[in-house]
């Protein structure tokens, strides 16, 4: 038996959400190893991506299934007001679930995705709006050049061919190009050969310039084209995510990148941050104990323990 009247009756204005959410999807099961570092990535991310990011937006993180500490973090900033929406699921979902929850759930008219490793710089989110709404048919549009499968952005390399401004260069600088892939964990020198090998496509359109190519670890887009791609069914936690990639090419959509970078994968550490990409390549002793862990059978066999580990508790 219902006693009195609820009090919601009388509220006459609810809050409305910001036309552009930031999706954050995030996963650190333990805070060692591998993930010794990736709570303090996680925070400098956050905090990055607030900074400047030349819009308001309303931010939602989906954490899927980490570990206490970082639970509690996450609650933390939710109560503080620095996240808006807070999922918190109790097993890891993969990231095709969790982008179907994502994807589906967030309340903004566009949507702006990333990983938990990205180091934003201003206007990253202006920048990316910008185009999204200046070129038609746009699927995604990444914050960030980098040369990107051909074969994922062929429909865009089509359409600019008869509506834009079109030129095939060197417009990424080496610099840009090289930093982006050591965060990889790639070698300077196997990119060499890569940047002299390849090309990027430049698209003018209406006096805004975009590169040609995006990528599912970041990317803004409009949530009504998101919904076309819905549910994804990846059977694995990672690895199957070129998938959105691939279909959103299928289906004739831009995939476009800003012509500067804008974000940048710092990966599991702060190391990006430390300056230690600038040390690839240089010379430095390598101790014994080192060279003996960097032999491929040793290195194959400590791999598949730690893999084997990893699976019993996480899986």
């Amino acid at each position: 038996m219902r006693k009195g009247q609820n009090p919601a009756k009388f509220v006459k204005d609810v809050a409305r959400p910001e036309r552009i959410t930031v999706t954050l999807l995030n996963y650190i099961p333990f805070l060692s190893g591998f993930y010794a570092e990736t709570l303090d990535v996680l925070k400098v991310s956050l905090e990055s991506m607030r900074k400047d990011a030349g819009l308001p937006f309303d931010l939602m993180v989906f954490d899927n299934g980490s570990c206490e500490e970082v639970r509690e973090y996450l609650v933390n900033e939710k109560e503080e007001g620095r996240i808006q929406y807070l999922i918190l699921s109790e097993k890891n979902m993969g990231k095709g679930g969790a982008w179907n929850v994502m994807l589906t759930g967030a309340p903004g008219e566009i949507i702006a995705y990333t990983d938990a490793d990205v180091l934003f710089s201003p206007n990253w989110l202006k920048r990316s709006v910008e185009i999204l709404e200046t070129f038609p048919n746009v699927g995604m549009v990444t914050a960030r050049p980098f040369r990107t499968p051909p074969e994922f952005y062929e429909s865009t390399l089509e359409w600019a061919r008869s509506n834009a401004t079109l030129d095939e260069g060197q417009f990424i600088p080496w610099e840009t190009f090289l930093e982006f892939n050591l965060s990889l964990g790639q070698t300077e020198e196997e990119n060499k050969k890569v940047y002299s090998e390849t090309r990027d496509w430049r698209i003018v359109y209406k006096g805004v310039t975009a590169m040609a190519g995006a990528s599912h670890w970041q990317f803004t887009a409009y949530k009504s084209t998101l919904q076309q791609f819905l549910p994804f069914d990846m059977d694995k936690p990672m690895g199957q995510v070129r998938q959105l990639d691939k279909r959103m090419n299928d289906a004739g959509l831009l995939r476009l990148m800003v012509s500067d970078p804008l974000a940048m994968n710092m990966s599991n550490t702060l190391g990006y941050l430390r300056g230690e990409l600038k040390q690839v390549g240089k010379k430095k002793h390598v101790s014994f104990g080192k060279r003996v862990l960097e032999l491929a059978p040793v290195k194959k066999m400590l791999l598949a323990i730690y893999n084997k580990i990893f699976a019993w508790y996480y899986s």
